[in-house]
């Protein structure tokens, strides 16, 4: 990844503000906490001006918004991201049962369940991707989801004891790529592994793809582990629709047969990021990539 294409992979606000957060939505109530959250945005956007400015032109650029509704539209973007990020802590709070999910395409979901082979969630930074292993359950099969590391102690006590109730364990990515073998090997057990797709770290390996108008390269890990293994992939997308209302875009990645093993992984990846791209059309101000996603000459 390049200087200009670089990302922080926490949450921010530190232990305490985060210990904060959680108080404020288990004591005052969510929407209390969203209230706060629409005065603050203002500020945030003033200075953290490098973020506030790639919303923008990603939605003047790949939705062809206005001036003026691009402005007011990367005001949303941030305060949905906030909702999201409270969301979560509402749930570490113990309030899962505040948020009502609709799922569109559970029959894929449930199909890949019933079987004996594990399978792959490709997911993206839009929407409420994690809030997914939280409030979804996969019955007897094992989630493993990928994150990144950099979250503060206080966050990966609360994801990793709501995972265990829920079957499911965090995987880190380290930058020596000893996480692929733990998914690896999670695979061949007929578990469920949970990776983002849409972020490059630690590989160069990626597929050049064709998003909302531009280019773009997805890393080619999650792809290429799905062919050499002969797994299903689904793409998963959890849009936020209200205050207490999400729902869970369930789509397979469709691949064409007769294909090598690299045209696999090429074609896997441009599927997926055809799927994301309908996503990204539907709720274009729940796209969370605060940083120079599209390629520069672009």
């Amino acid at each position: 990844m390049t200087a200009e294409r670089k990302w922080k992979g926490n949450t921010g606000g530190g232990s305490w503000g985060q210990r904060g957060m959680i108080l404020l939505v288990r004591l005052p109530g969510l929407r209390f906490a969203y209230a706060m959250m629409a005065l603050v945005v203002p500020f945030y956007m003033l200075f953290s001006r490098a973020n506030y400015l790639e919303i923008y032109r990603y939605l003047r650029r790949r939705h062809g918004y206005s001036r003026w509704r691009a402005f007011t539209g990367t005001y949303r973007n941030h305060f949905i991201f906030g909702q999201v990020i409270l969301d979560r802590f509402a749930v570490f709070a113990g309030r899962g049962d505040l948020f009502r999910v609709e799922i569109k395409g559970e029959e894929h979901f449930r199909r890949l369940l019933e079987g004996e082979k594990g399978f792959i969630i490709a997911g993206a930074h839009v929407g409420n991707f994690e809030i997914a292993g939280y409030l979804l359950h996969a019955g007897r099969k094992r989630v493993n989801a990928l994150v990144f590391p950099g979250e503060t102690r206080t966050v990966q006590r609360n994801r990793d004891g709501v995972m265990e109730e829920n079957n499911a364990r965090a995987i880190p990515v380290l930058e020596d790529m000893s996480h692929l073998f733990t998914i690896h090997a999670a695979l061949q057990n007929g578990e469920i592994a949970s990776i983002p797709c849409d972020r490059i770290y630690g590989s160069t390996k990626h597929v050049p793809c064709d998003l909302l108008g531009g280019k773009v390269s997805l890393p080619s890990g999650a792809f290429a582990l799905a062919g050499s293994l002969g797994v299903e992939m689904l793409a998963i997308f959890v849009m936020k629709e209200s205050a207490r209302r999400y729902t869970v875009h369930v789509q397979p990645v469709a691949l064409p047969g007769g294909l090598t093993r690299n045209e696999g992984t090429a074609a896997r990846a441009r599927a997926f990021a055809a799927e994301l791209e309908k996503i990204a059309r539907q709720y274009p101000e729940q796209w969370f990539n605060y940083y120079a996603f599209w390629k520069k000459d672009e």
